[in-house]
């Protein structure tokens, strides 16, 4: 007996077409370049996630240098003493305190206690 897979073809597309919704024509419209477009966004989508962490560290370590220099101190000599004084805060924590709540960012500053 003959299996048609017409319906199985049309739902694989279907499918494409729906992860494809928002691009260009011929993209959204033609199932085989929407597929090579598709397998292109997902790779970027995979690299970008791990480029995100790295941006973010990068900001951090910026607002926390710019915070420590409020306090007549350096990004450097900052970790640097929090390292030496056993204090154990992320930079995304000590960022977050540096422009939310600029008290505790401070305390955190005297308890580095910078030579």
């Amino acid at each position: 007996m003959r299996v048609k897979r017409g319906v199985a073809t049309h739902k694989k597309h279907n499918k494409i077409r729906k992860a494809t919704k928002g691009m260009s024509h011929s993209s959204r419209v033609s199932v085989r370049r929407g597929k090579q477009t598709l397998t292109r966004a997902l790779q970027f989508a995979y690299r970008d996630r791990r480029n995100r962490k790295r941006t973010m560290r990068s900001l951090w370590n910026a607002r926390i240098n710019a915070a420590a220099r409020e306090h007549g101190t350096t990004y450097s000599l900052f970790i640097a003493a929090l390292k030496s004084a056993k204090i154990d805060l992320d930079r995304k924590v000590l960022a977050e305190l540096a422009v939310n709540e600029p008290k505790a960012f401070e305390a955190v500053v005297k308890a580095a206690k910078i030579k």
